[in-house]
């Protein structure tokens, strides 16, 4: 029995400034239709559309099979973190030591840590504008104050040199970036991510470079930041690349300095990770599972070919084709300037789910959604066919 006389207590004022992820309640309707008997094109959610490679199922079963599945060190065992060392030299030719990685609870728990350990209260971060929403909200859940700065084609929707140079402030100490981007796909060239850096470490800062969706770039090869210094975090996951996004496993790249600290927060906020996760994900680099994702990617990239033209043929304005990531932001001004009330009646009558540009930022956000296109091509068609008869075309 509750007693109704007494004050209710206060609810943390953190909270007011963390919103409403917008994708979630779309996805949470979308099930609901289903449920219903309805037919749904789920172009809203950030997954892969085909299983985890069967070498990491094995690999996943076996652990289960052991019986031996414990608490693990706090920054990930040390056959994966060396596993991980390994990765950065085979592929980007990166001397990256295993301690100076941490596998974490997902790219989120890797994203929760970094701002963890940089943040005091209102320390400033700067993010781009469009940008993924969680970003803003670590930040704000560390008391802390993300700074969306305005992009837009002209700079492929990143953030530039210049850019930092204008917003810093004498609060300001990260900026962070993400290449390939979510929502938009896009990629920082090389020089351009080393101006960044070289501005943000001149003005006494730290660089976070989220490459969670490193693996699935289409016209161009994606850089790791780690290629040309060791004083920036890096983020990634096994989720998009790897098709491990029920696993909940990502990973850190830090700045030595910070290894002892980032394992002390670990310890408190989650004490070790999935020690399944970690024994399956030893063989996300084997041949096999390398293969599996090579095709997945040329999939991804032939949805998208599809995807842009007919998208833009409807109407919608997509000034630059996504190198990266599975999604293409949209400019939809020709057709609403509500998106997000745009994606509800989409779904509610046309039976097609997108996500509202207002979940990504403020800036010209109402005039935006996200196509999330990692669906069979057949999948792709029917959608479009359903947007082409909603918009009356």
């Amino acid at each position: 029995m509750t007693d109704s006389t007494a004050p209710a207590r206060p609810l943390a004022e953190r909270m007011a400034q963390i919103e409403t992820f917008h994708v979630v309640a779309l996805v949470t309707r979308a099930k609901e239709l289903e449920a219903q008997g309805r037919s749904i094109i789920n172009m809203v959610i950030g997954e892969p559309d085909f299983p985890t490679p069967q070498p990491i199922l094995d690999a996943g079963m076996a652990a289960l099979q052991s019986r031996q599945v414990r608490y693990t060190p706090s920054l990930g065992t040390p056959a994966l973190r060396d596993t991980l060392s390994g990765w950065y030299r085979t592929r980007y030719g990166a001397e990256v030591p295993a301690t100076r990685i941490a596998v974490t609870s997902g790219s989120s728990g890797a994203l929760l840590l970094t701002m963890g350990v940089l943040l005091s209260p209102g320390d400033e971060v700067l993010i781009p504008d469009p940008a993924y929403p969680c970003n803003r909200h670590f930040t704000r859940a560390m008391e802390g104050r993300p700074i969306g700065i305005p992009v837009g084609a002209d700079t492929g929707y990143q953030l530039t040199a210049e850019l930092v140079a204008q917003h810093w402030t004498p609060r300001t100490v990260a900026v962070m970036v993400a290449t390939p981007s979510n929502p938009t796909g896009t990629l920082i060239p090389l020089p351009d991510l080393q101006r960044i850096h070289a501005e943000v470490r001149a003005r006494g800062g730290v660089l976070i470079v989220d490459e969670i969706y490193h693996g699935l770039t289409y016209d161009q090869e994606a850089h790791s930041a780690l290629e040309f210094t060791d004083e920036v975090f890096v983020i990634n996951s096994f989720s998009k690349y790897f098709c491990m996004t029920g696993w909940r496993l990502g990973w850190m790249v830090m700045p030595q300095r910070y290894v002892a600290d980032v394992e002390k927060l670990a310890q408190n906020l989650f004490i070790s990770n999935s020690d399944i996760a970690m024994q399956a994900a030893l063989a996300a680099f084997t041949p096999q599972t390398l293969a599996e994702c090579e095709t997945g990617r040329l999939r991804f990239r032939d949805q998208r070919d599809y995807l842009v033209p007919a998208l833009r043929e409807l109407g919608f304005d997509i000034p630059v084709t996504p190198q990266g990531a599975f999604y293409i932001y949209a400019n939809c001004s020709r057709i609403t300037r509500d998106s997000y009330g745009f994606c509800l009646d989409l779904l509610e009558r046309a039976g097609v789910a997108v996500a509202p540009g207002i979940d990504f930022g403020e800036h010209r956000a109402a005039e935006h959604v996200r196509f999330s296109y990692p669906k069979p091509i057949p999948v792709l068609q029917e959608g479009v066919r359903r947007l082409r008869e909603f918009l009356g075309k």
